[in-house]
């Protein structure tokens, strides 16, 4: 799974990624500095945490990575 989302503080978008197949929860910023993590679960907290859609041009994307995230969580790793 993964995730594409441009912000206001940088011209690169924000990337998301959730790979199961292959172990990578990562989360590449848009000044290119990123966050590595062991499980999705941690992953998943630590965007909650730390982003917030009014950071985002366009809410809604933003508002629906949560809502599929949150499904994720729910239907098991």
């Amino acid at each position: 799974m993964e995730f594409s989302l441009f912000s206001f503080d940088g011209a690169l978008p924000v990337e998301v990624t959730i790979d199961d197949d292959n172990g990578r929860y990562t989360i590449r910023k848009s000044d290119r500095s990123g966050e590595y993590f062991n499980t999705p679960k941690e992953l998943i907290a630590w965007i909650k945490a730390h982003f917030h859609e009014e950071e985002f041009c366009h809410p809604h994307e933003f508002r629906g990575m949560l809502a599929k995230l949150s499904e994720y969580e729910l239907n098991g790793y």
